[in-house]
């Protein structure tokens, strides 16, 4: 019996170390690339997409190791040395995605090939606002964070690699990835130093999206800048000014991690007690986003399952909390039991609006005023529904008009399952928020007219 036992042990152990992951770097060229027919790019950190057309992009990849170190600190320098010079001389809008369980850096990962055509599409549409506005188009960029999103590649067998996933999403989002969300957003930044005697309008932006995991490795990266960028305590403030973020925006879609790490946050942003709730000035603009689906299993059922045996031996209490809501502060009991085996999106205590699909989509005409979002977006109120192409974002009537916070339960058809985040719909949506959150605030007209693209 012991042998046999010893065999299958040996045999089992095999399995496992042939099953594997890769655990090496996948972009290890460092000089940048045009991709052409003829030339993929595929181990490029650095890759300059559909040049010279209207939807023109590059895309940088940083690459982490399971303990949140960069893979190889050269890659990283190599992605800010090219993008530094370009946002100095040009405004940019950058868009960092981190991609969740199951996924990479490797050429063919899905995720990069959407996250591709999501860039293509944002530039085409900075195209187009660009000369309704009579400026320059800014330069589209964008980064891929990559890390090791399976350990296991058997599919189902990769399944058990839930909770360790889990475990080294929070590792890299708390060892590395700081460090390079701060230096991309210096880079957004770094023109404004170069125009200190005639300063312009800082018109570069900058986005940051995370899915599952990838949620967890931004939030993680971020929970702590966020809550000093709103609260904003630098010596000299005297007035209540609209509340920051990280860069211009930050969304999560369908994140895996739990709500209780989102409490802190969610208290600073309702800013309510027995006698009032903070009120957001008419050009708060959304700064943090969570897009969760209710037909979501994975977090919906699978993340409270293993949480349980995690958290069995933990205290709990109940947390008495105010809301903001159209007749006053109102009172809610907060269970920390619940919040710590529920993920962000599904605890619905925290939902400030839903998103469900129009009935009858609002087509776009050619001449679209993209500029008129915000517009419709500062006209918000405790019961507002605000309709976009084909969907429909509803104010729950549980946050003040304009928290820049939102905790987003979306309608099952628009996201379908965990992964299913890049559908037409939601994408659209998705676009139209960024275009709020980073559309320049002031239209100046270029020293020459903008080139036809």
């Amino acid at each position: 019996m012991s042998t046999m036992f010893l065999r299958s042990s040996m045999l089992l152990c095999a399995i496992l170390l042939s099953a594997c992951s890769d655990n090496s770097i996948y972009r290890s060229s460092y000089e940048s690339c045009t991709v052409s027919d003829s030339n993929s790019c595929a181990t490029a950190a650095i890759a300059i997409h559909k040049a010279n057309t209207d939807e023109e992009f590059q895309l940088g990849f940083v690459e982490y190791d399971d303990q949140g170190q960069l893979r190889d600190r050269s890659q990283m320098q190599a992605v800010l040395d090219h993008y530094y010079p370009i946002a100095g001389e040009d405004d940019v809008l950058l868009t960092v995605f981190a991609h969740g369980w199951h996924h990479s850096a490797k050429p063919e990962d899905t995720n990069i090939q959407s996250f591709k055509k999501m860039l293509a599409k944002m530039s085409a549409t900075e195209t187009f606002a660009a000369k309704q506005d009579k400026r320059h188009k800014r330069k589209v960029l964008g980064v891929y964070i990559g890390w090791r999103g399976d350990s296991i590649s058997v599919p189902y067998l990769n399944g058990i690699t839930f909770w360790n996933r889990k475990s080294v999403a929070h590792e890299v989002g708390q060892q590395g990835v700081t460090e390079v969300l701060l230096r991309l957003e210096e880079i957004v930044n770094v023109r404004a130093g170069f125009e200190v005697e005639n300063p312009k309008p800082l018109n570069s932006r900058m986005v940051v999206i995370g899915h599952s995991f990838g949620g967890a490795v931004i939030y993680t990266s971020l929970q702590q800048i966020m809550a000093d960028r709103y609260l904003s305590s630098a010596r000299g403030k005297t007035a209540q000014f609209s509340a920051n973020g990280f860069g211009d925006l930050v969304v999560l879609m369908n994140p895996a991690f739990e709500a209780m790490r989102y409490s802190t946050l969610f208290d600073i942003s309702q800013a309510c007690n027995s006698d009032g709730c903070r009120r957001y000035l008419d050009d708060q603009l959304p700064r943090f986003a969570v897009l969760t689906s209710e037909a979501d299993k994975a977090t919906r059922y699978a993340f409270p399952a293993g949480r349980f045996f995690s958290t069995m031996f933990e205290k709990h209490n109940n947390l008495e909390r105010y809301i903001s809501t159209s007749t006053g502060p109102e009172a809610i009991t907060v269970k920390e039991s619940k919040a710590d085996n529920t993920t962000i999106g599904h605890f619905e205590p925290y939902w400030t609006h839903t998103l469900v699909p129009l009935t009858n989509s609002n087509p776009r005409k050619e001449n679209f005023q993209y500029r008129s979002l915000g517009q419709k977006w500062s006209q918000q109120d405790y019961n507002s529904e605000l309709q976009f192409e084909s969907v429909a974002l509803k104010h729950l009537g549980r946050s003040a008009p304009l928290n820049p916070y939102l905790n987003i339960y979306v309608d099952g058809d628009l996201i379908q399952d965990h992964n299913d985040i890049w559908g037409e719909k939601v994408l659209n949506f998705m676009h139209d928020i960024i275009t709020i959150s980073t559309t320049p605030e002031q239209v100046t007209k270029p020293e020459t007219a903008p080139a036809e693209q």
